[in-house]
């Protein structure tokens, strides 16, 4: 009897900020690894999930959101960008089919790239007639294997895209172990939820202007593990705003980013959080390739 081959590979997700490729990638995978926010520019790093089943293999790297880059950081983002599709088997370009808006990286790429469109967010159009035009326009720049109409949040379609993402994989063995969602470690998850209360709880430049990293994890095998993490900010007044009147606004992030890491863990955490000015770290790329933005 013919057993089916099993396909294995990489397909990187990619689209305009706030497209939908955080969501879709914790849709995927079925587990919230990526940040996200109603804020555009959540995603800063690569995120890799892992979607295995017995015939095939499948790991989603969700990159950030594209952009024209205005300072170094976004510069590295990028570079993130750029070398996620160029190792990728197949691309899955994400686009917001309520604000349709198109990405020349992407385009060109898919050229070159087997590409699959994710119209996302159809649960929020009127009719999907709509979405023809944009179909049509999309098929003059690029050359796409499949269109498939989605709704990431409302899970609608996603076996279909699944499916027709699989098909589209070259023949091989699994990457990893059968039960692995990713190959990122859990403190590189810890900073990215704290980053992420910070974008849900401050306004304006505060979540832009932050970066976060993980001084010390320590489990503790009987009772909490510790984790001690510190905010870098551009500005002392950004500082003073994090803080907030009498550590007021840093214990609310404190509450709120602990519960998160908790439940993401499945185990209890004390959380210390210190926050730290490091004027125009955005822009340095010494200070940068040591934040990670390599």
């Amino acid at each position: 009897m013919n057993q089916t081959a099993h396909r294995s590979g990489y397909v990187a997700i990619a689209g305009i900020p706030n497209a939908g490729k955080s969501t879709l990638l914790n849709a995927l995978v079925k587990t919230r690894l990526a940040a996200v926010t109603p804020k555009p520019q959540t995603t800063r790093r690569r995120t890799l999930g892992i979607l295995s089943a017995d015939d095939y293999q499948m790991i989603f790297v969700d990159t950030p959101g594209v952009l024209r880059p205005r300072d170094a950081m976004e510069v590295a983002m990028e570079r993130v960008i750029h070398q996620a599709l160029d190792d990728a088997d197949v691309v899955l370009y994400l686009v917001d089919a309520t604000h349709p808006r198109p990405v020349p990286i992407v385009e060109e790429k898919s050229h070159k790239k087997t590409t699959v469109v994710a119209l996302n967010k159809v649960d929020e159009l009127k009719k999907r007639e709509d979405l023809l035009p944009v179909i049509d326009r999309m098929k003059e720049k690029g050359s796409y294997k499949e269109f498939i109409p989605i709704s990431a949040l409302k899970g609608t379609n996603l076996d279909l895209l699944v499916k027709t993402l699989v098909d589209l994989l070259p023949e091989g063995p699994a990457f990893y172990p059968a039960d692995h969602l990713t190959e990122q470690p859990e403190k590189f998850f810890v900073a990215e939820l704290i980053r992420e209360q910070i974008f849900l709880q401050y306004r304006q430049e505060i979540p832009y202007g932050a970066e976060v990293i993980i001084e010390e994890f320590h489990e503790h095998q009987g009772r909490k593990d510790v984790i001690k993490a510190m905010i870098i900010v551009e500005s002392d007044s950004q500082k003073g705003i994090l803080i907030g009147k009498g550590g007021r606004e840093i214990k609310k992030l404190g509450i709120a980013s602990r519960e998160t890491v908790e439940s993401f863990l499945e185990r209890p955490v004390f959380l210390e959080l210190r926050v730290k000015t490091m004027a125009k770290w955005r822009k340095d790329p010494k200070t940068l390739k040591r934040l990670g933005y390599s």
